[in-house]
C-alpha cells in the first residue's frame, strides 16, 4: 500500500481545516484566550537526573523551581524506551508502532496528522527548535518540521552538541554556543516576535543534551570537581541544559506571558545505563520502569496557581489529547489514539486513569543519523551552490507501506500498565512469549513475578494487551488510512 501525505488528505478532505481534520470547535473563544504552548523535551534524563527528584549532585536549580512552581508528575512514561518514537508519538498521540517508528532514526509517516498541523487550523503560528529525529531537516524532503505544520523551524537531524550546524527551514547555519542555550535562543528569537501579535504560538523546544557523548564546558564541569571525567561532563550536560530552560523561564516573565503559557517539561526516554539514576529496574531501551520512566512537570500559572504532585500515572501520549482539550476541539473520525487528557488532572477533576498504558518496543534495528557528519555535507554543499537530493536522505519513501505485517505474534517486548500492576509480554525468536506480572506500588522495582499468583488478573490484562497489540499492527499496516 501506498498513500502519499497529499493523497491522505484529499481522502479526508480539501485544504487543511478543523473540518479537513475532523476538528470541530465546541465552543469558539476569543484568539486572545488561547494559550501559548511550549513543549520542552530532554535527550536521554532518567527520572533521577534531577535535584529535586532526589540526585545528591546534580545542580538542577531551574528545573527544581519550576517543578515546585506547577504541576509535578512523580508517575510520567515516555511512549517509548528511545528517542525518535517517543517523539513522534508526542506530535500524534498514538503508539508510534502505529506508524512504524520503531526505534531511533525511523522517520514519522507523512499520512500522520501532528499536533502543529491541528493547532494551525486553530489559529496558532508554530515553531520547532533543536532536535527533531522524525525524518531529515532537507528543504524538499516529505517528512522535514515543516511538513508536518510547522512554520519556522531550526533543527537536527539528531542530537548535538556544542557549536551545531542546524537547519534552518532547509538551509544550513553554522552556530556558536553551548548547545542547549543554542537551542533556547533560537526559541526566544520565535516566541519574542510572536508574543506581541494576536495569534498564540505552539513552540516545540527539543535538546540534544544530555545525549552521548556527553562534551560539557569546563565550566559546568566544574562544577563537580570530585566526580569521575565522565560524570562531570554528564552532570554538566544537564546542568547547562537546566541554565537554557532558567533563560527561557526568566524571558516568558519579561515578556508578561508567563501566566498563560503553558510550559511542559519531560524527556524522551529512560536514563542511561552506568550514569543515570533511572529511577527504576533497567535503563534506556527497555520496558522496564527504568527505560520508561521520566522526570516531567507543567507550569501554567493562570490554570495552577500553587504547586502540585501527581502520582497518576501520565505518558507522553497525553500531551496530544490534553492540548486538543484545552481548546475545546473534538475530532471526528479521529485516528486511534493511545493516551488522554490530562486537563482534568489540571483542573482537580481527575484521581483515576481509567485507560490503560500499553508499551510495544518493537525488535527493529534502528537507522543511523550522524547529525553533525549530515549537516556538514549540507553546509559544504550549499557553499558550493549545490543540493542534496539523495531520495534515502530526504526520506521519499517515509509515505510507503510496503510490509503487512500479522496480527499474531507480537515480536518483542511488550507491557500493560494498569495501575498499580504492569504486566510484562516478552517474546523470543521462535515466537514464545513469556509473562510477567508485578505490583508498582509494592514492586516499584519489578523484581516479584506475581503472574502465578494472581492468575486471575494475568488473564485479565492479557486479553487487554494483545487486544491493544492487534490494534497497534491494524494501524501499522495502513487500516487507519483507509
Amino acid at each position: 500500500m501506498t498513500i502519499k501525505r497529499r493523497e491522505f488528505l484529499k481522502i479526508v478532505g480539501t485544504g487543511i481545516s478543523l473540518t479537513a481534520l475532523g476538528c470541530v470547535s465546541s465552543s469558539k473563544k476569543e484568539l486572545s484566550a488561547k494559550p501559548n504552548f511550549i513543549l520542552c523535551m530532554a535527550d536521554d534524563q532518567g527520572w533521577g537526573d534531577m535535584a529535586y527528584n532526589g540526585h545528591p549532585v546534580l545542580k538542577t536549580p531551574n528545573f527544581d523551581e519550576a517543578a515546585v512552581s506547577g504541576l509535578r508528575f512523580d508517575r510520567f512514561y515516555a511512549a517509548s524506551p528511545v528517542c525518535s518514537p517517543t517523539r513522534g508519538n508526542v506530535l500524534t498521540g498514538r503508539h508510534p508502532n502505529r506508524f512504524g517508528c520503531f526505534q531511533w532514526g525511523y522517520s514519522l509517516r507523512p499520512q500522520e496528522i501532528s499536533l502543529a498541523e491541528v493547532l494551525k487550523t486553530a489559529g496558532y503560528v508554530c515553531g520547532h527548535f533543536g532536535k527533531w529525529h522524525l525524518g531529515s531537516v532537507l528543504a524538499d524532503s516529505p517528512v522535514n518540521p515543516g511538513a508536518f505544520g510547522f512554520d519556522e523551524w531550526f533543527s537536527s537531524p539528531n542530537f548535538f552538541d556544542n557549536n551545531p550546524i542546524l537547519s534552518r527551514r532547509g538551509t544550513a547555519v553554522k552556530t556558536y554556543g553551548e548547545g542547549s542555550m543554542v537551542t533556547v535562543d533560537a526559541a526566544l528569537a520565535f516566541i519574542r516576535k510572536h508574543a506581541a501579535r494576536p495569534n498564540p504560538f505552539l513552540a516545540v523546544i527539543w535538546f540534544g543534551s544530555p545525549h552521548r557523548p556527553h562534551e560539557a564546558e569546563e565550566s559546568d564541569c566544574a562544577l563537580y570537581p570530585e566526580q569521575r571525567k565522565n560524570l562531570q561532563h554528564f552532570y554538566g550536560e544537564i546542568t547547562a541544559m537546566d541554565r537554557a530552560f532558567g533563560t527561557l523561564r526568566k524571558e516568558l516573565r519579561n515578556l508578561g506571558i508567563e501566566n498563560n503559557t503553558l510550559l511542559w517539561y519531560c524527556s524522551d526516554n529512560g536514563g542511561l545505563e552506568g550514569l543515570s539514576r533511572t529511577g527504576g529496574r533497567g535503563h534506556k531501551s527497555n520496558i522496564y520502569e527504568g527505560g520508561l520512566r521520566v522526570p516531567a512537570f507543567i507550569e501554567w500559572p493562570s490554570q495552577i496557581p500553587i504547586r502540585k504532585n501527581s502520582s497518576l500515572p501520565c505518558s507522553t501520549s497525553d500531551i496530544f489529547p490534553t492540548l486538543l482539550d484545552i481548546l475545546e476541539i473534538e475530532r471526528e473520525n479521529q485516528l486511534p489514539l493511545d493516551g488522554i487528557s490530562l486537563y482534568p488532572l489540571i483542573t482537580n477533576a481527575l484521581d483515576r486513569r481509567q485507560k490503560p498504558i500499553g508499551f510495544w518496543d518493537y525488535p527493529a534495528k534502528g537507522i543511523s543519523t550522524p547529525s553533525h557528519k549530515l549537516m556538514t555535507e549540507l553546509l559544504d554543499a550549499q557553499i558550493q551552490g549545490k543540493n542534496i537530493d539523495d531520495p534515502s536522505r530526504l526520506r521519499l519513501d517515509a509515505g510507503e507501506i510496503t510490509i503487512q505485517y500479522p496480527e499474531d505474534p507480537f515480536p518483542g517486548h511488550s507491557a500493560w500498565l494498569d495501575w498499580p500492576w504492569k504486566l510484562h509480554r516478552i517474546q523470543d525468536d521462535k515466537g514464545l512469549a513469556e509473562w510477567e506480572l508485578y505490583n508498582l506500588e509494592q514492586d516499584p522495582m519489578e523484581q516479584n513475578n506475581l503472574k502465578d499468583k494472581y492468575p486471575n488478573r494475568n488473564i485479565l490484562m492479557r486479553s487487554s494487551l494483545e487486544k491493544w497489540l492487534v490494534s497497534v499492527v491494524r494501524s501499522l499496516n495502513g487500516k487507519d488510512y483507509s
